[in-house]
C-alpha cells in the first residue's frame, strides 16, 4: 500500500510524441502542508505532466508518485487525490447535486458528501440547477467540488482560475490555503502569474518541458537583487562614490537618473548625504514573480533567425547554469574595492 506521505514526486521523467519531446528528464518534489505552484508558458509540458502524474499518459521515461506509488497502484485513487484537469466533463441536463452524486456512488463516499462539498465551493444555492446552464467559473467550482468528494490528502488543479471573477480568484485562493495548512498537498498549474503569486508558497517553473526553478517563492524573489532607482544632483560624482563603496552595478538611465543593484534607498541616500550630492527622486524595486518568470522562460516560443548565433535566449540548459551563477556570484553591499 501507499506510505500516506502525501508527497509527489517527480523523477526523471520524459514524455515524447512521436518526433516531439513534451516532457523531458522533469524532476520535482511537492511536500504537504504548502501550495505549490507549477508553472509555465502555454505549451511547457505542465498539462502532459499532469497526466502522467495521473495515469492519463505513460510516460516514454521516468517516474511520476503520489504517496510513493504510481496513480494506479493506489487503491481508491479518488480517497487519495483529487484532480481538475479540466471542467467540461458534465452532462448539460443533470443538476450540480445529481452530477456530484454520480460520483461519490462510484467511489464509495455517501450522498451526504455531495451537500458537503458543494457547500464549500459555494454552489449551495446551485444545487438543483443544470450544469449546461452553469457559467464558466460556476463549472470550475463544480470541477472541483467533485475532486473534493473523496476527502483527498492530494489536490491538483490545472488551470483552476480560469473563469473565475476577481472575488472567485480571491476565494479560491483561501480556500487553498486553508487546505494545505492542514497537512494536505496541493499542485496548482497556472501560465497566469498574478492569480497565484498570493497563493503559493513553492514553485517549480518549467520551459520547454525542462525544470527551470523548483524552491521557495521568497527564496526565488530573494535571489534577485534590489534595484534602487535615483535622481541626484551630481550624477557623476554619486556614481564614483557608489562605485568605491562597494555598488557592484550603477547604470546611467535618460534625464540624469541611476539605476543602483545591490543596495537599498537607505544606502544610497546616506552616501549621497555624505558626499553632499542632493537628491530629487529616490525609490526602491524588488524583483516580482511575473519579471522572474519572464527571465527564466524567456523565448520557448520565440523566433530565432538564422545564421545569427547570437541572437535569441540560450537554451535551457545554459539559462539554469546563467541563473544559479546569478544566484552564487551576489555582492553584498560594502564589499571589497
Amino acid at each position: 500500500m501507499h506510505d500516506g506521505s502525501g508527497r509527489i514526486v517527480v523523477q526523471n521523467l520524459t514524455k515524447q510524441f512521436g518526433p516531439v519531446t513534451a516532457v523531458q528528464n522533469l524532476s520535482f518534489a511537492v511536500e504537504p502542508g504548502s501550495v505549490t505552484g507549477f508553472l509555465g508558458p502555454n505549451g511547457a509540458g505542465k498539462t502532459t505532466t499532469l497526466r502522467m502524474l495521473l495515469g492519463l499518459v505513460k510516460p516514454t521515461a521516468g517516474t511520476a508518485t503520489i504517496n510513493g506509488r504510481p496513480h494506479d497502484q493506489l487503491g481508491n485513487p479518488a480517497r487519495v487525490v483529487g484532480s481538475v484537469l479540466e471542467n467540461e466533463g458534465f452532462h448539460p441536463k443533470r443538476t450540480a447535486r445529481n452530477h456530484l452524486l454520480v460520483y461519490a456512488a462510484a467511489i464509495g463516499v455517501p450522498d451526504q458528501r455531495a451537500d458537503e462539498v458543494l457547500g464549500l465551493v459555494g454552489l449551495s444555492s446551485a444545487a438543483h440547477r443544470k450544469a449546461g446552464d452553469f457559467s464558466l467559473g460556476m463549472r470550475q467550482r463544480l470541477a472541483l467540488a467533485t475532486a473534493l468528494l473523496g476527502d483527498p490528502q492530494v489536490l491538483v488543479l490545472d488551470e483552476p482560475a480560469n473563469g473565475l471573477d476577481p472575488e472567485g480568484i480571491a476565494w479560491l485562493r483561501t480556500f487553498l490555503r486553508s487546505y494545505a495548512s492542514g497537512g494536505r498537498t496541493v499542485l496548482v498549474s497556472s501560465h497566469l502569474l498574478a492569480e497565484v503569486e498570493q497563493t503559493i508558497d513553492q514553485v517549480v517553473i518549467i520551459s520547454r518541458g525542462q525544470t527551470m526553478y523548483h524552491g521557495r517563492v521568497d527564496q526565488l524573489r530573494g535571489s534577485q537583487q534590489a534595484r534602487v532607482i535615483v535622481l541626484p544632483g551630481d550624477g557623476a560624482k554619486l556614481a564614483t562614490a557608489l562605485k568605491e563603496a562597494g555598488a557592484p552595478d550603477v547604470q546611467p538611465m535618460p534625464d540624469g537618473w541611476l539605476t543602483v543593484a545591490g543596495a537599498t534607498a537607505r544606502q544610497v541616500g546616506d552616501l549621497a548625504l555624505q558626499q553632499g550630492v542632493p537628491i530629487y527622486g529616490l525609490r526602491e524595486e524588488t524583483a516580482d514573480l511575473e519579471k522572474l518568470f519572464f527571465q527564466l522562460t524567456a523565448g520557448q516560443f520565440s523566433a530565432q533567425p538564422p545564421q545569427q548565433p547570437g541572437w535569441g535566449p540560450p537554451p535551457p540548459q545554459q539559462q539554469q547554469v546563467q541563473y544559479q551563477q546569478q544566484q552564487q556570484q551576489q555582492q553584498q553591499w560594502g564589499g571589497q574595492r
